[in-house]
C-alpha cells in the first residue's frame, strides 16, 4: 500500500484528501507547514509527496529545494497542489523536482485521485516491464 504525505496547511482541504485517499486505499500521513513536511519526509520516506507552496514556516518550494539537497530524498516523486497557478511558479516547481505541478483551482477531487493512481499504475507497470 503506497504511503502519501499530504502537506497542506488548509485544515478541510486536508481533510478531505485524507480521507478520500484513504478510502482508496492508501496510507496517509500529513504536515501542516514546511518544517513537518521536511521532518515527515526524512523519517516516512512516503512513495509520494503531495505538496502545497504557500505554508507556514517554510514554503514548499524551500521544502523541494532541500528535498534536492539531500540524495536519500531526491527520487521521491511530488506532485505540486498549489493555488499559485501563474506560469513563472509552475516552471519554478518543475525546474525543482516536481513530477506534476496540480492548480487546486482548475482540478477536481476526483480528477486528483485518479492522477494519483494513474502515477501508481504508471510505477508499477513500469518496474514489472
Amino acid at each position: 500500500m503506497p504511503k502519501i504525505l499530504i502537506v497542506e496547511d488548509d485544515n478541510f482541504l486536508r481533510t478531505v484528501l485524507e480521507r478520500r485517499l484513504k478510502k482508496e486505499g492508501f496510507e496517509v500521513i500529513t504536515a501542516v507547514n514546511g518544517n513537518e513536511a521536511f521532518q515527515k519526509i526524512i523519517y516516512e520516506l512516503p512513495d509520494l509527496v503531495l505538496l502545497d507552496i504557500i505554508l507556514p514556516q517554510k514554503s514548499g518550494f524551500v521544502v523541494l529545494e532541500e528535498i534536492n539537497k539531500d540524495p536519500n530524498l531526491k527520487s521521491i516523486p511530488i506532485f505540486i497542489i498549489s493555488q499559485l497557478g501563474q506560469p513563472e511558479d509552475i516552471k519554478k516547481g518543475i525546474d525543482l523536482g516536481a513530477i506534476e505541478y496540480i492548480v487546486k483551482a482548475k482540478i477536481s477531487l476526483d480528477e486528483l485521485v485518479q492522477k494519483i493512481k494513474d502515477h501508481f499504475n504508471k510505477r508499477a507497470s513500469s518496474s514489472t516491464g
